[in-house]
């Protein structure tokens, strides 16, 4: 079974972005979470889809869902989710 691991960062990522989504529309709020999910499923399987972002850490990779992008770290056995981010952030001041 691939292992998929989510640091606290990226756990409050999460609440965040379905808190924000949820006060307009909590069906596009939990579709987007879904999307996010399964995404982080073929990630786990497929680690090199994403794309390298060692610029901002060693080993960084990140893959778009929407407006947001995953980023991820490969594990043994899978990945980790380091954060989730809106695409339109200043992603740098968060690595």
């Amino acid at each position: 079974m691939l292992k998929i691991l989510t640091s606290p960062e990226a756990e409050n990522d999460l609440d965040e972005i379905w808190w924000y989504i949820a006060q307009d529309n909590p069906d596009s709020a939990d579709k987007l979470l879904d999307e996010i999910e399964e995404t982080s499923r073929k990630l786990a399987r497929f680690i090199n889809m994403g794309r390298s972002r060692d610029e901002l850490h060693p080993g960084l990779k990140s893959f778009p869902v929407g407006m947001y992008l995953i980023f991820y770290m490969p594990i043994c056995g899978g990945i980790e989710i380091v954060r989730v981010l809106h695409g339109m952030m200043d992603i740098d001041s968060f690595f």
